[in-house]
């Protein structure tokens, strides 16, 4: 990523306010890696009044008791984190004047990066007050929207059209019900780059406001409209038409159906109407639809996260109950029923999942319910998220799935369902086809106290050949663990990035074990499945690996070759150059000890005591040396001091106060001294070690990897167990390191769904460039 330029947002607004700039203090909060402003930081002082960063991470303060005054801010945001003082408090304390400034570099936790809000009242409201460049058109009220429920986009007509659910306005506690909608210009062609906002123009009423894209006199009655689904299908010959899912009513939906949009009044019309009371349907709409093509047939995939129900992208299929299909182990054309569910075993016993006409897949909650009565065994569930670092299983809430051409797999946004008290924890998840196999996913975002909903990603804005992705999610107080709730930001939409190149999310792939006809078996990744078209004699997922493309520190290269009975795995390449590339990469069996820096340089974990030990703080020390000269990492002025010959000398600043520290620096250790400067009769010991090095893998799915040879052909056969009952596969005695088991008793596979062809203006936004 590129330091981000605030002037290169092109548009500073005008407004009357910034005639008054000036009397403003201005606070930035930027990321110290890339110097970009961050969104979203509570600035805390000491009597409990809270201020947040806008889009531009500036903090417009004036508070006419403190002007001139030194003030304390607490400073915290979820996935970041300020330097922690010798006190053990986060936070700094600035001289707060009239037209002065500060800039505060906090430090990026998380995988993914905080951009900008979307909606909302006052996107830019403290960049507007102390007179900043911003890059909205509107950055401080726009539709008069001052809250907005859950985003869908899809590309249409040349632009990007955006849709939202219930949404506040500033004239009333009851806003627009009826769903709301825009849209925004291409980035090549006038609209901004999603690394820099959204510019919507709404749909607005007469008084401005965002008017109902369900209108009550198409669609009367109580309660509110919500749709999802949003597709682009095939009507009459070569016409495109939008259309979305509705429901009115809310939670207890008392209408549901197939709307379409109507281009010249910019609204909702009904298309269809549906049972409300059956529950294939219910089942089968609402929420992200994604786009594929099987045998030269649009169709879109809806639904649950994972998508298990498909219908043609044709008006007539949408809109006619029989089109759609649920992916499902229940008998045809039965429903779910608890405990007397009928599901579809064949003859051994063995569950059978398909698709299903008038049939509807099962939820994770009827799947966790089937099992508790003993009707299915976990194990035979589709359901089978589970966190990469622990194995825990990740229950599947709202999201999205949609192809990447940098993965080369189907990547999944997904929100952790936690039930009432949620903490807006998101995960990442990637695999070889639509329907799977979803095993392994990595958390890359947590909102603690708060929830984050619905989360989406915006396929369209893929930027460096899908390497960098944006997604985003309603941040709301709704359902949510019981945080504050945080001002402005509170019911709406913030956009995320996400590098995709980043080593954490090396998720490990499934390797396939293939029977084609051989002695023995072959051993393959997606890609040479492909390029084989050998998916027809997947036999199972053998177990998970890390990807070729996928490499990082901590991981050994295995190597496969072929010979006459299928496939060898080595630890070496061969001699011949036969399997010279790595096939896969594997842990070893006993990682190496990370090697002991030398130095003050680095992160330190400290405990600093009273003299008379009845009283110790915790904290963390980040020191950077240039020479003998000894600063804070970051760039941040708390630290100063100098490093000869082993010893440590430097002051740090915590509040108004300020602390001399003397340390002998050992391998992994650092002891001494602290005295207060100000007042001598404070003073202790402090202690300092290394951070413990972060436990890598030790989940208990990372298993052994064994080499069974079969004494009868001699044809080679792996597997995670370390015994098998065939009396003719004999176990080598070393494994050849350790690879992910997988959970799963049956396989999941779509792989005649493939990705839809991107049409021309969806690729207009590829020539951005990621900042």
């Amino acid at each position: 990523m590129q330091p981000f330029v605030a002037a290169l947002l092109g548009i500073a607004f005008s407004g009357l306010a910034v005639a008054q700039a000036n009397q403003y203090f201005t606070i930035k909060v930027v990321d110290s890696r890339t110097g970009r402003g961050v969104p979203l930081v509570e600035l805390k002082t000491t009597d409990e009044t809270a201020y947040y960063t806008d889009s531009n991470g500036i903090v417009a303060f004036f508070e006419p008791g403190l002007m001139g005054q030194t003030v304390y801010f607490n400073i915290r945001s979820d996935g970041y984190e300020f330097a922690q003082d010798l006190l053990g408090i986060r936070g700094a304390a600035l001289l707060v004047t009239n037209g002065g400034s500060a800039v505060l570099n906090i430090r990026r936790t998380g995988i993914t990066e905080r951009l900008y809000r979307v909606t909302g009242e006052g996107i830019y409201r403290d960049s507007v007050l102390v007179g900043a460049p911003v890059p909205l058109k509107q950055p401080l009220l726009n539709g008069q929207v001052m809250g907005q429920d859950s985003g869908l986009a899809i590309p249409w007509r040349g632009k990007i059209y955006w849709f939202w659910g219930d949404t506040a306005r500033p004239s009333y506690p009851l806003g627009n019900f009826g769903s709301s909608g825009g849209t925004s210009e291409w980035p090549a062609s006038g609209g901004l780059d999603p690394n820099v906002g959204v510019d919507l123009t709404y749909f607005v009423d007469a008084s401005g406001f965002t008017r109902p894209m369900f209108p009550s006199q198409t669609f009367p009655g109580p309660g509110p409209k919500w749709m999802g689904g949003l597709k682009i299908v095939s009507g009459e010959g070569a016409e495109q038409r939008l259309v979305a899912d509705y429901q009115r009513g809310g939670f207890d939906a008392t209408e549901t159906g197939v709307a379409i949009f109507n281009d010249k009044t910019n609204t909702f019309e009904r298309l269809a109407q549906f049972d409300v009371h059956d529950t294939m349907l219910p089942a089968c709409t609402g929420g992200q639809a994604t786009r594929v093509q099987i045998s030269g047939r649009d169709y879109y995939y809806q639904g649950t996260v994972p998508p298990l129900c498909r219908v043609p992208a044709e008006v007539a299929r949408v809109k006619d109950p029989s089109g759609y299909e649920g992916f499902s182990p229940l008998m045809t054309g039965t429903r779910y029923a608890k405990d007397g569910s009928t599901l579809d075993r064949d003859t051994q016993g063995r569950l059978r999942y398909g698709w299903k006409a008038n049939t509807p897949p099962l939820t994770p909650a009827q799947q966790r319910d089937l099992a508790e009565a003993g009707k299915m065994t976990a194990r035979e569930g589709f359901f089978q998220i589970r966190d990469v670092d622990t194995d825990h299983s990740v229950q599947a809430g709202p999201g999205s799935v949609e192809w990447n051409a940098f993965r080369g797999r189907w990547v999944m946004i997904v929100k952790q369902d936690e039930g009432l008290a949620n903490h807006g924890t998101v995960w990442f998840a990637e695999a070889d086809t639509p329907l799977g196999p979803w095993v392994y996913a990595k958390q890359i975002l947590r909102h603690e106290k708060y929830n984050f909903y619905n989360p989406v990603q915006h396929a369209f804005f893929d930027q460096d050949g899908g390497r960098v992705i944006f997604f985003e999610g309603t941040y709301s107080d709704f359902f949510s663990a019981g945080g504050p709730i945080t001002p402005r930001y509170n019911y709406n939409q913030i956009m995320y990035r996400l590098d995709l190149a980043d080593p954490r999310l090396a998720l490990p792939a499934p390797v396939y074990r293939v029977r084609d006809g051989g002695p023995g078996w072959r051993y393959l990744l997606k890609e040479e499945l492909d390029a084989q078209t050998a998916w027809p004699n997947v036999e199972a997922a053998a177990f998970f690996a890390i990807p070729p493309g996928y490499s990082h520190d901590g991981l050994i290269p295995i190597f496969a070759a072929l010979d006459k009975h299928g496939t060898v795995l080595r630890t070496q390449p061969g001699a011949d150059g036969n399997g010279a590339k790595p096939f896969f990469w594997a842990l070893p069996m006993h990682p190496p000890a990370p090697p002991i820096a030398q130095g003050p340089a680095g992160e330190w974990s400290c405990t600093a005591k009273t003299a008379t030990d009845s009283d110790s703080t915790s904290l963390t020390l980040d020191l950077r040396l240039d020479g003998n000269r000894v600063t804070s990492a970051g760039d941040s002025s708390d630290v100063e001091g100098t490093f000869k010959e082993g010893q440590l000398r430097f002051v740090l600043k915590a509040e108004d106060q300020s602390y001399a520290l003397r340390a002998a620096v050992k391998a992994g250790t650092l002891e001494g001294t602290w005295e207060n400067r100000t007042d001598a009769a404070e003073h202790g010991t402090l202690r300092c070690s290394r951070p413990a090095a972060p436990r890598q893998h030790t989940s208990p799915a990372v298993v052994p990897l064994y080499e069974y040879v079969n004494v009868a052909d001699g044809s080679h056969f792996y597997s995670t167990s370390p015994s098998l009952p065939n009396p003719r596969l004999r176990r080598s005695e070393q494994p050849l390191g350790r690879v992910w088991r997988n959970p799963l008793s049956q396989l999941f596979l779509d792989a005649a769904a493939r990705p839809h062809p991107v049409t021309a203006q969806e690729t207009r936004s590829s020539d951005n460039k990621a900042r």
